[in-house]
């Protein structure tokens, strides 16, 4: 007998979706921003969600440095371990757009399968990706946790962009939005974002 045979899920009784979204008066969605460390995704991710909050609109953002010192502290940095980590992040994602909150993401997620998978999970119309990209020596000039130079060091096995793939949106499947921070100011991304989450989330006419 399977551990399986002694989960009985309760998702058909639990208070539905469109019940929550019309209590906080808007639509659940996940924007997952992604992109190598020191592009600026958690610097967007966090002031976007402050101004959706001055906006009215009810949050969560979800950050690779909190998720790992807590939910995913047991993690490391292993092909599987990324994949595991996206993936847990994803249901938590989920979970919070069914419940009408717009959700922040702020993860590397290094690879298109990755992304997949995170979408799948998520759900086609829930999931909007968001690539922040600029060049590898931009996040290594810019080195905001000194990430970089210990990984020049040797002290840091599997660095992103480094010594392990990251692999940008196929030309075939591009992002929802890409924010190229050398050649954008943040109020500039900010902007751009803002603009992308009022068109297509619907929050133009809060």
């Amino acid at each position: 007998m399977s551990s399986s045979d002694h989960i009985h899920p309760i998702f058909d009784s639990t208070l539905g979706r469109e019940s929550k979204e019309r209590l906080l008066n808007q639509k659940g969605c996940v924007i997952w921003l992604y992109g190598l460390s020191g592009a600026g995704k958690s610097t967007l991710a966090a002031a976007m969600e402050k101004t959706l909050h001055q906006k009215g609109v009810f949050t969560q953002l979800l950050d690779g440095d909190n998720i790992r010192s807590g939910l995913n502290n047991n993690l490391g940095f292993s092909d599987e371990d990324r994949k595991e980590n996206i993936r847990r992040i994803a249901e938590v994602a989920k979970l919070f757009a069914r419940c009408g909150i717009v959700t922040l993401t702020s993860f590397i997620t290094p690879t298109r399968s990755i992304r997949s998978l995170a979408r799948e999970i998520i759900g086609q119309e829930d999931f909007h990706e968001v690539f922040v990209t600029c060049s590898y020596a931009t996040c290594e000039k810019r080195d905001v946790k000194g990430l970089y130079a210990k990984a020049r060091a040797g002290e840091i096995k599997h660095f992103t962009g480094k010594d392990s793939t990251f692999e940008p949106p196929a030309e075939a499947a591009p992002a929802d939005l890409t924010l190229d921070t050398d050649l954008l100011s943040e109020p500039e991304c900010l902007q751009a974002l803002g603009d992308f989450i009022d068109k297509h989330i619907g929050l133009e006419a809060r």
